[in-house]
């Protein structure tokens, strides 16, 4: 129940009702209460030709709009209100921009003529006795640190504040205050700390204060403040994250002037390199899925309030989330072509030793599942360091499991292709395709896909090796087996290979001087187009398209900041945020962040 007073000037009416009649916004069948103007007689349609808003309570004032705040009253208390875009609504005497619990004895301020006490069918009576907004008792305990923010009229003396800010600007609760004047210097201090490395953040740290800007922005400032804050996010990361590619490309070998010699990266060297750009997807996936949760429940909010189709603002405040996002897929995409490309390039170097190396060396035992990679041959060690780095680098940046899936799909998917069109080059011109070289090379391959499998990605490798692995069995294959086969009974041991492929493996097979290949390998009629017209090197551009994570972000924005070094940062950016406050002061009203009194 809502009991009105209008205040000083104003009509003694609204609606239908007369005052000081009980408004009811809530009863057993109806648990949504809308109030606004009454639209004139005869108009049915709302802005941009959409029907009406529909309104329950009509209050008539010149500042009053056709729907001007919502009060949701549930099973559950306390009962929700929350304003229209650009309605003038306060809420014991604080301005109300975004949606707030209302309890018993709340006073609500509609424009400037209307003024109510909330008072709760549901109780039966049995509400506070004391207001919440009158001045608190002497003694009585602040209700949090946010509170020092807002109203001056509590009731409470400048020390009990200075203590409320001190908790706050020093406390572990996971919430950031800034004010919109503040929030480039915020954004843009956090990018920059985060693209320059300073301090020992955790990795997803970033994105952690980051989303807790979005948060109170989505929590406290005015409805149209979060599309716009995104925009600048957005902005801000893609600038340092292409500034930072620059860099890295800047330093590489090719890029040097003419007569240096060229060094291959190393395993070591390219963890380095691409570790800013591994943090920044790792932190922009999990900001992105966050957003993804708030602009979600914009779109919700605004369903269940009939906003969505009738507000253009909305729309457009909807269109400009949608940019935003665009732009952080956009740097989620780049960072990880980035970091596929500097990985293949440092395998590319390493996997031809695949081919060529002896894991039999005199007097050396094969290494079984899980060994160490010092352990392995020679031959294999560099391609696994990569392998190692890669999956270190995943690791340290905390990279969503997802994506580190993809990554090393994206990894074996090259250097399957790149061994095995180097296999199919090895068969031209001289002797290679033997029993005795394919037996090197399967024992090489298993030993690779054993170090894999105790690394916790054996099954990936397992499907993109698939090719090359069946590829080599071929050639593992007896010779007086193989002569025994024909063509069809081949196609289909090995399905994965093309009759391109199978043909130019079969017609190239050692099997001994002045011996060519058996009258059964010839491929059929109906397959000698393919035969003759298919290319026998896998294409480095099928590669599998990067899908990104789905679900829940798995940011940590409840309970006490438990990480000291993120709590100095946050405690940082706070005393940031304050400095900024007290230089819009004349001089004379500044001083410092007021430290907590010991109990």
């Amino acid at each position: 129940m809502l009991s009105g007073e209008r205040k000083e000037g104003g009509s003694p009416r609204f609606g239908k009702l007369h005052l000081p009649v009980g408004l009811w916004i809530n009863s057993p069948r109806k648990q949504l209460a809308k109030l606004g103007r009454r639209w004139p007689s005869g108009n049915s349609s709302g802005r941009g030709g959409s029907p009406a808003p529909y309104v329950d309570t009509f209050l008539n004032a010149p500042d009053i709009l056709p729907r001007h705040c919502t009060v949701r009253a549930g099973p559950e208390h306390p009962a929700m209100v929350r304003p229209s875009r650009g309605a003038p609504v306060t809420h014991n005497g604080c301005l109300l921009l975004r949606e707030a619990e209302l309890h018993p004895g709340d006073l609500l301020g509609l424009g400037e003529h209307f003024l109510f006490m909330y008072k709760d069918p549901r109780t039966g009576g049995s509400g506070p006795a004391r207001p919440p907004w009158l001045p608190a008792r002497p003694g009585a305990t602040p209700p949090g640190p946010g509170w020092a923010f807002s109203c001056r009229l509590c009731g409470r003396g400048l020390q009990e504040r200075g203590e409320a800010l001190a908790a706050y600007l020093d406390g572990r609760e996971p919430v950031l205050r800034f004010r919109p004047r503040e929030e480039e210097a915020l954004l843009g201090e956090i990018v920059r700390a985060a693209a320059a490395g300073a301090g020992d953040l955790p990795p997803l740290g970033p994105a952690t204060l980051l989303a807790l800007c979005v948060q109170h922005s989505a929590r406290e400032l005015e409805l149209g403040h979060l599309p716009r804050l995104l925009g600048r996010l957005a902005r801000l990361i893609k600038e340092a994250v292409w500034e930072k590619i620059k860099e890295i490309g800047d330093r590489q070998p090719e890029n040097h002037p003419e007569g240096v010699p060229e060094v291959p990266l190393t395993p070591e060297a390219v963890s380095v390199e691409l570790r800013p750009l591994m943090l920044w997807m790792a932190n922009t996936t999990e900001l992105l899925s966050f957003v993804q949760e708030k602009v979600l429940e914009m779109e919700k909010e605004a369903d269940q309030e009939g906003d969505l189709s009738s507000d253009p603002q909305l729309c457009n405040d909807l269109e400009l989330c949608d940019e935003a996002m665009a732009l952080l897929d956009e740097v989620i995409m780049c960072t990880f072509q980035q970091s596929v490309y500097y990985l293949t390039k440092t395998l590319y170097s390493t996997l031809p030793a695949l081919l060529d190396s002896n894991p039999f060396t005199a007097g050396a035992e094969l290494p079984g599942p899980g060994a160490e990679l010092g352990a392995m041959p020679p031959g294999l060690r560099p391609t696994l360091g990569v392998f190692q780095a890669a999956l270190e680098l995943t690791s340290q940046c905390e990279l969503h499991p997802d994506l580190v899936s993809q990554t090393f799909g994206y990894l074996f998917f090259f250097s399957n292709a790149s061994l095995l069109n180097s296999l199919m080059e090895r068969g031209q011109g001289r002797p290679f395709y033997q029993w005795s070289r394919a037996v090197q090379i399967r024992t090489n391959l298993d030993l690779v896909l054993d170090w894999l499998q105790g690394a916790g990605l054996g099954d990936i490798a397992t499907e993109f090796f698939r090719k090359l692995s069946m590829a080599v069995n071929l050639l593992c294959v007896p010779r007086t087996s193989l002569l025994k086969a024909s063509w069809s009974s081949l196609r289909t041991d090995h399905p994965t290979l093309t009759p391109a492929q199978l043909h130019h493996l079969l017609s190239h097979y050692q099997l001994g001087p002045g011996r060519g290949p058996p009258a059964a390998w010839d491929p059929p009629p109906a397959e000698r187009e393919a035969v003759d017209t298919g290319d026998i090197f896998e294409s480095f551009s099928s590669h599998p398209p990067l899908i990104l994570p789905l679900g829940s972000s798995r940011l940590r924005l409840t309970g006490p900041v438990t990480d000291d070094a993120l709590h100095r940062e946050l405690r940082r950016l706070r005393r940031l945020l304050w400095d900024l406050e007290q230089q819009e002061l004349p001089a004379n009203y500044r001083h410092g962040p007021p430290v907590a009194t010991s109990p």
